[in-house]
This record gives C-alpha cells, structure tokens and sequence, in this order.
C-alpha cells in the first residue's frame, strides 16, 4: 500500500520573502533596547521562536534577560514589522504550489514559529485564510523550533503521521526540527541559508525557491 505524503510548510522565506523584514524589524527592537547588533547575527536566528531568538541574543551580548526585556522586544519587533506589511509578498511559485497541492488532493498544512500577530501579515500577503486551511503558531505549541511541537501539531490537524510528512523550510530550525520529529526535511534557499548548512542540518533535497520545488515535485513524494 502506498503511502500518502503530506506537507508542512514553514512561513517566512519559504512561502512569503519576508526574512529580511523580520531582520530590520528585530533590530529596530533592539536599537530600542540600546543593544547593538549585527543584521547578520540577527538574520541567523531567524526561524527561532522569538522567545529562544531574544533569549540568545541577550545571551551573545552579556545584557540581563528577563521577561519584561524579553516581552518588550517581542512586542516592539510585532510593531515594527506590521510597518513593513505593504513589502511583504509571496515568493516565486508559492501560490501556485500550494494550490497544485489542493488541486491533486494532497494535504498540507503551514507551521510557523511566529506569533499570529505577525503571521498574519504574511497569511494575507499569501492570500491564506487560517479558517480554511490549517496553521499552526507559536501561541499554539509549548515549544518552537528547533523543537518538534510545530510540526507535529500541524500534522495531527492533517489527521496524518508524522513519518509520512515533508518539511518544506528555509532555515536550519526547520531541518532539526524535521529531523527530530522523524520527517523528512526539504529546504529552501529563499531564506538566506546555504545549500550545505540545509543539508547539513538534514535536508533530504533542496531546491531555491517554492516555483523550483514546484518543478521537481516528483523528486518529494508528489505526482506530475
């Protein structure tokens, strides 16, 4: 008997080009705070929960952690990246390969680690209604990436095993995340990371972008 995949896709820089906004959004946050950061040791945390991601880069810079900080900075990012709404759009291929998927009867699912009050910017931007199409958060699960919780919920709301999943993400998050919950892990390199860190972390295939993903569906368990 064949078994069925299904696939769970992360959100930001794996359907939606909105990496980068997160990253001025977050430092816009810090700036606030008075901690000066790097862009790029902020893009490398991208993918996190924003409670690990702060809880780190306090870390990195020896400044005290404390929920109130951490709250404020979560807070403050959410503002900041709401201002960047009107930049946000889908990426290559991710409406027409969600909507091939819904076309052969292929279940699918989106799991992100951020909160809906940012989420939903990107759900709109990638005409997504979260009443008809199941998405998990972080406000959903006790963990984020690179814990499992994400991805796992999302395939129980697709009534699905775990192990018959694919996790089409972006980040190093997502592949560990992959990889600990027994998916199989697809990675993107619309997110910034390299093809070797993506592999590297468990990535089974990667391809550039969703419309490439689309093009080599066959190599992941979908039928053209």
């Amino acid at each position: 008997m064949r078994i069925e995949p299904v696939f769970l896709f992360d959100l930001d820089g794996t359907l939606v080009d909105s990496v980068y906004q997160h990253v001025l959004a977050w430092k816009e946050a810090l700036d606030a705070e008075g901690i000066d950061l790097s862009v790029w040791r902020i893009h490398r945390k991208i993918g996190m929960s924003g409670g690990l991601f702060t809880n780190q880069l306090l870390r990195e810079t020896d400044l005290e952690i404390n929920e109130v900080r951490v709250e404020r900075l979560r807070h403050n990012h959410a503002e900041a990246y709401r201002r960047y709404a009107g930049s946000i759009r889908p990426l290559p291929g991710a409406r027409e390969l969600l909507s091939w998927l819904t076309e052969e009867g292929i279940p699918w699912a989106i799991a992100t680690s951020g909160r809906m009050e940012t989420a939903a910017v990107n759900l709109a931007a990638l005409g997504v209604d979260p009443d008809k199409v199941p998405v998990v958060t972080r406000d959903q699960v006790r963990y984020a990436k690179p814990d499992p919780d994400l991805f796992t919920a999302a395939a129980e709301r697709l009534g699905a095993p775990i192990e018959t999943a694919m996790v089409v993400g972006d980040s190093i998050w997502d592949m560990l995340a992959a990889t600990r919950c027994r998916a199989l892990g697809v990675g993107l390199l619309s997110g910034g990371y390299g093809s070797d860190e993506l592999r590297q972390s468990g990535a089974i295939r990667v391809y550039e972008d969703p419309a490439d993903l689309l093009e080599h569906i066959d190599e992941v368990g979908g039928r053209r």
